[in-house]
């Protein structure tokens, strides 16, 4: 049996960093993922003629170096795709409440847009550098 999710589309918000007591370091992010609506098989346009789209929003996990180059070069608005498996976790709130939740524990990120640039960092010469990695 496989758990695999590939998910493509846009940061939602730029990653968040944290580190755990025992060490291990997690960064998270959102991603939105959107699609045209479809009504009897046929996609659903709006009073202007604009394609209707749903918008599905998924919170992403990664761990350690992943996660650290995650930080380093991603931010809102960003594309990305994400390899990874999806996670679900229960868990009793203060008030005793059952609360559920779903994330993706990313394997993979793919960056389909540009990197941020660092700080003090030429935008030109990381594009020209870009060019030459291999």
């Amino acid at each position: 049996m496989q758990n695999i999710v590939i998910l493509a589309d846009n940061i939602g918000q730029s990653p968040e960093v944290r580190t755990t007591q025992g060490g291990t370091k997690i960064t998270n992010f959102t991603l939105a993922t959107s699609r045209p609506r479809l009504s009897e098989d046929r996609v659903q346009r709006d009073k202007d003629g604009y394609r209707v789209m749903d918008t599905e929003w998924h919170r992403i996990t990664c761990f350690n170096g992943l996660g650290k180059t995650v930080a380093d070069n991603c931010e809102k608005g960003m594309k990305v795709m994400v390899h990874g498996r999806i996670h679900y976790t229960k868990w009793t709130d203060a008030a005793g409440v059952d609360r559920y939740g779903c994330e993706i524990i990313a394997e993979k990120v793919d960056f389909l847009s540009r990197p941020k640039a660092g700080e003090g960092e030429d935008p030109e010469l990381v594009d020209r550098e870009d060019q030459f990695a291999g």
